[in-house]
């Protein structure tokens, strides 16, 4: 999962940002209008948590550049303006929720899972595909009810897929969404396919009835086992 952080505070940033890491999602940052402008354009996130009140600009104008660009992101507005106005204008542009500050960092993580699993799993908890089970929020996998161990990121892979069943996955989107912004610019994907190969064995190892499977040229595709 990755979270875009928009806050031009630097120490509540940097503390939402610690918080998140260790909650295991994968976190950006931009500290102004315009830096959150470029990255909303270039990249594709799970959550943006968005003030209202930037040094050079509001925050609700990038609401209104998402619904433009038909973007689909869960938006978080924190913003230490909490009238009625302000929350009906967010709502009203496509926001998810509303956090008034101060928050407490619990209430903040709670909120993105609220969120995350409303959009994406029509409320449920974790996400079914085949006889494989995935609960992002325990970090718990199981394979037909046994639960199998995966390493940090090739749970974070397996994750991504499960969210996007029979979708043609690209690896620099994919590499992006697992590791973060700009890693989609390095020379190669080794990495990617050092950990997708030890994922896709342990997939077989424990009798998934489900496959990652790559598609040549184009990138990979999670489904039924042939």
């Amino acid at each position: 999962m990755k979270i875009l952080i928009v806050e031009d505070e630097p120490s509540l940033r940097n503390l939402m940002m610690r918080e998140l890491i260790k909650e295991r999602y994968v976190v950006e940052c931009a500290a102004n209008y315009a830096e959150a402008e470029e990255k909303i354009g270039m990249y594709s996130y799970d959550c943006i948590l968005l003030d209202i009140m930037l040094p050079d600009g509001n925050g609700l104008k990038l609401l209104e550049e998402l619904k433009q660009k038909q973007k689909r992101e869960n938006v978080i507005i924190i913003s230490a303006r909490d009238s009625l106005e302000d929350k009906v204008a967010g709502l009203e542009l496509g926001a998810d929720d509303y956090l008034p500050k101060p928050f407490h960092l619990m209430e903040l993580t709670a909120r993105i899972r609220s969120v995350i699993r409303r959009s994406s799993g029509g409320g449920q908890k974790g996400y079914r595909y085949g006889n494989v089970f995935l609960d992002p929020e325990s970090f718990k996998v199981e394979i037909n009810g046994e639960a199998v161990t995966l390493l940090k990121k090739e749970f974070d892979i397996l994750a991504y897929f499960m969210q996007r069943p029979n979708h043609l996955i690209d690896k620099a989107v994919l590499a992006e969404g697992v590791w973060g912004d700009h890693i989609d610019q390095v020379d190669n994907f080794h990495f990617i396919y050092a950990q997708m190969k030890n994922l896709r064995q342990k997939l077989v190892k424990y009798g998934a009835d489900i496959e990652i499977k790559a598609i040549y040229g184009f990138g990979y595709k999670l489904q039924m086992v042939d």
